[in-house]
């Protein structure tokens, strides 16, 4: 039978945490606690070893990685108008479109955006993130949980179980619907009798409660001891994803502990780690802030023997023969109007106690410049201006140069979204597919001229039908269907709104639009899309080049046709940039043709 029940593993796992590095190889320990405790002080600008020296001196902060972890943050950053689904079938083109909006929809209404900013702060601090998807009242909420709420296996994420500890207050306990109310009743209480032998409170913290949720796969022994089930031989083989949420706290004696069980219920993993560069045999990938823990010990390490010398040289020490003034301070004696006794031929000199910094200012630049190589954070990204003298295309070079890792982080970020929509995101759209609410988007001019060439001659459809019946009725005779007159006046109607599109789901039957659910709609698209994710770091000078040298070659043929071997060099062009698909041309709709003018030259007004 299984012996260890939650809590138990809980207790067991966060002592290991706590307490035992891995070894990642012979030289090297990875301590998962220590290396994020390391970074949020960094972060803070709060030295490891406390804020003064063995004398009692203030030790100064130089800090360093802020500003590069700032630099990461932006250099991959990524938006949410970025992220669309794309078809691998000409059929499923408007599906996909349509699909693209719905998951827009569910961006915005979940603030996906702030997602995104807290995950990639989250990934250019630490170079890894945990994100976790949660599933309540019909809503499926992102959140990007921070390291140091997380006692998780040090080699491997998944490895073990995913622990996460809350402190919450006796009131979000009992505000908890899915937590068990008795035993919320019962820890509460427990806590409020826990006194001292002057009948004080024995926990100051009794305001907040050490609270584990407990994520893996667990045996079924110990999910129905945690339901209070009757345990059979057999369960302790059987596996299954599972959520305990549990608390403990050591009995009065210290002869154990009281374990409660708040909440246990089956799941699927909400969690998934992404990376920007995965770093093999840790769970923590290696970050901004990590790179530069001996670059910022260093930089400290040198303000500090400059501030002590600079502290040095700014007093004036006085030196002699006459032992009397050992002690004494001569500043102090003149300010408070006492005078200085001399003997004869006993000097009073000043010692010289000028500083030499230079030596110590190199040492600390020398290991700054260690940091932006360390960090690919060249003088350009900084915004720093380069030496004088330096060649333009030089500075372009480097900066291309340093760039290229961060589009490397970015790709894992686009691969990392990708994941999240097919493990989380898609699976949700679907079961929220049985509805007809109308959906709000803003377009861009691709999407745009998509959707209308589609809703456009079927409105205009709509509106002939709809004057013909009208004048039929009225006894009038009908005008004959005019295509570009009717899509002119939809046009025209739909102007006001600009990029903007409310649409809902519908479908022609027997010449009558019929609105359908969303599910039929999608019955079809099996949703083995594409999910394209574009970085925001493309070169817009570059890009606006491209774009014009399309423009000019286009308008040189003059509406002449291309060659074969014209049109394959310029989709190849068109490939390698990446600035505008061949298939996004092929889409465009063709020209309408000009009507001649009936009767040919000049009216005649005589």
């Amino acid at each position: 039978m299984e012996e260890k029940n939650v809590a138990d593993i809980v207790r067991r796992n966060e002592q290991y945490y706590n307490s035992q590095p891995t070894k990642v190889s012979r030289y090297v320990s990875f301590s998962l606690k220590d290396t994020v405790d390391r970074i949020e002080a960094y972060l803070n600008s709060k030295h490891i070893t406390g804020d003064t020296d063995s004398l009692g001196r203030e030790k100064p902060f130089f800090n360093i990685v802020t500003g590069t972890r700032n630099i990461w943050y932006r250099a991959t950053d990524i938006d949410r108008n970025n992220i669309r689904f794309v078809a691998t079938k000409n059929s499923q083109s408007l599906q996909a479109l349509l699909a693209t909006i719905k998951l827009r929809e569910w961006m915005r209404k979940e603030n996906f955006g702030q997602f995104l900013n807290d995950w990639g702060l989250a990934l250019a601090t630490y170079g890894s993130a945990v994100v976790k998807f949660v599933k309540q009242g019909g809503r499926l909420i992102p959140s990007v949980v921070q390291w140091n709420s997380l006692i998780v296996d040090q080699v491997k994420f998944d490895n073990d179980v995913i622990i996460e500890k809350l402190y919450l207050t006796p009131s979000q306990l009992r505000s908890n619907p899915n937590y068990d109310k008795e035993t919320v009743d019962s820890l509460l209480d427990n806590l409020v009798t826990r006194k001292n032998l002057d009948k004080n409170n024995k926990d100051t913290k009794s305001d907040f409660i050490e609270v584990y949720e407990v994520h893996g796969e667990l045996s079924q022994a110990q999910y129905k001891k945690a339901k209070g089930e009757e345990v059979k031989d057999e369960d302790d083989d059987i596996f299954f994803q599972q959520m305990h949420v549990v608390c403990y706290m050591q009995k009065e004696n210290g002869g154990g502990f009281d374990d409660f069980t708040l909440y246990v219920g089956r799941e699927d993993n909400p969690y998934l780690i992404t990376h920007l560069i995965e770093q093999p045999g840790r769970t923590l990938s290696i970050g901004s802030v990590e790179n530069l823990f001996d670059a910022q010990w260093m930089v400290n390490h040198s303000q500090k023997l400059i501030k002590d010398q600079l502290d040095f040289a700014s007093k004036i020490i006085l030196q002699g023969a006459d032992d009397q003034f050992v002690g004494r301070n001569a500043f102090k004696d003149i300010e408070t109007g006492q005078f200085l006794l001399h003997q004869p031929n006993m000097p009073v000199t000043r010692m010289d106690n000028r500083a030499d910094i230079t030596p110590l200012q190199a040492f600390g630049q020398a290991w700054q410049v260690q940091s932006h190589d360390i960090t690919s954070t060249t003088d350009a990204l900084r915004g720093d201006t380069p030496p004088s003298g330096t060649a333009w295309h030089t500075v372009e070079l480097i900066t291309q140069q340093s760039q290229s890792l961060f589009e490397l982080m970015t790709e894992n970020k686009g691969l990392a979204i990708e994941q999240m929509m097919r493990q989380f995101v898609i699976p949700h759209l679907k079961t929220q597919l049985d509805t007809k609410e109308e959906i709000y988007a803003i377009l861009d001019s691709e999407s745009l001229t998509q959707i209308d060439a589609m809703y456009v001659p079927n409105q205009a459809i709509r509106m002939h039908n709809q004057s013909f019946f009208d004048t039929t009725m009225a006894g009038g005779i009908p005008s004959p269907y005019d295509k570009q007159g009717m899509e002119a006046q939809v046009r025209e109607s739909l102007a006001p709104l600009g990029n903007q599109r409310f649409i809902k789901p519908t479908i022609m039957k027997d010449g009558q639009e019929v609105d359908i659910t969303w599910k039929d709609f999608f019955k079809d698209f099996e949703w083995e899309v594409m999910v394209d994710v574009t970085g925001e770091d493309a070169d817009l000078k570059t890009n606006m080049e491209t774009l014009s040298t399309m423009f000019k070659t286009i308008a040189a043929m003059q509406g002449r046709p291309m060659t074969p071997e014209e049109r394959f060099v310029f989709n190849k062009i068109l490939d390698q940039t990446g600035v505008v698909s061949p298939l996004q041309l092929a889409q465009l709709p063709s020209p309408q043709p000009v009507q001649p003018t009936q009767g040919g030259g000049l009216p005649n007004n005589g």
